[in-house]
């Protein structure tokens, strides 16, 4: 009888996300919007910029399934647009916090000297809410896409950092690096060839908590004026838009608002359902 073919940890992986529907449930919904933010330009049916002033706040119809804004632009245009501009955030956010929160995680797990100084460093930052300190930050470096997620990487930098150092306590004990400590190999080295690669699974887990986070805090920005200049469409922007006009068009703030929702909510189970599908001690109850 032939022996079957072993599986790669990829497979492994994705066959643990499938055994849950509601995790199934959130990967279809993040690629349909993911895939209804790539195609905006090709499946929009008008221009974000587009205004008609004779059809503005009009409830949603054939034309405008939506319905329209003050200037009588398209809200479900505006919303696959912003769906672009959201997301991007949120994922050039995951990447400036993990790369920062990663080497800042790194230095203080492995070399003993700095963890203290920068362990506080992470703790000054992490005393100050989320939304404080990012507008603070905005503060000094005005509204703009690049300040916005500059501002919202460092806010997440320490939550990367925490979990970094953690597992690279527990690493940097094991056979493995003290062999590679007895043969000589440089600091450098064992950091980024023997510890980084296992802070791979903890690393996507923390990504996909702070791609909702960044999504979330950039939104709450672009309400309180703080966050991406009000000419961009993006979903915060288009729901501080329509605070003016709950009482006679609250068809304005529903498309945004359900996009934000749907989007961290399935981000956060993709999290839930990552963390313990990567888990060991879950998987050997499985």
């Amino acid at each position: 009888m032939a022996m079957s073919k072993p599986r790669s940890p990829g497979a492994l992986l994705l066959a643990r996300l499938l055994r849950r529907r509601i995790v199934v449930a959130s990967l279809v919904l993040i690629a349909l919007i993911v895939g209804s933010a790539a195609l905006a330009p090709w499946i929009a049916p008008y221009g974000p910029t587009k205004m008609d002033i004779v059809h503005r706040l009009k409830p949603p119809v054939s034309l405008h399934w939506f319905g329209t804004d003050d200037f009588g632009r398209d809200v479900l245009t505006r919303t696959l647009y912003g769906a672009r501009i959201s997301l991007s955030v949120g994922l050039m956010v995951v990447v400036l916090a993990s790369v920062l929160g990663t080497a800042l995680g790194l230095f203080a797990g492995y070399v003993r000297k700095l963890d203290a100084a920068l362990m506080r460093f992470t703790d000054a930052l992490m005393a100050f809410p989320d939304i404080l300190l990012a507008i603070a930050l905005l503060a000094g470096l005005g509204p703009s896409l690049f300040n916005v997620v500059l501002a919202l990487g460092i806010v997440y930098t320490p939550r990367v950092a925490r979990v970094v150092r953690g597992a690279t306590l527990v690493l940097r004990e094991l056979q493995f690096v003290e062999a590679a400590e007895a043969l000589g190999a440089s600091d450098a080295r064992i950091m980024l060839v023997h510890l980084l690669p296992n802070l791979v699974s903890p690393l996507i887990v923390q990504g996909t908590f702070i791609f909702a986070y960044a999504i979330l805090t950039e939104a709450a920005l672009s309400f309180l004026g703080a966050g991406v200049p009000p000419t961009t469409p993006t979903w915060g922007n288009m729901i501080a838009g329509a605070q003016q006009y709950m009482n006679q068009a609250d068809w304005l703030i529903l498309a945004p608002g359900l996009a934000i929702v749907f989007t961290v909510l399935s981000l956060q189970i993709l999290g839930d359902g990552l963390r313990d599908a990567l888990d060991p001690k879950l998987q050997r109850l499985m």
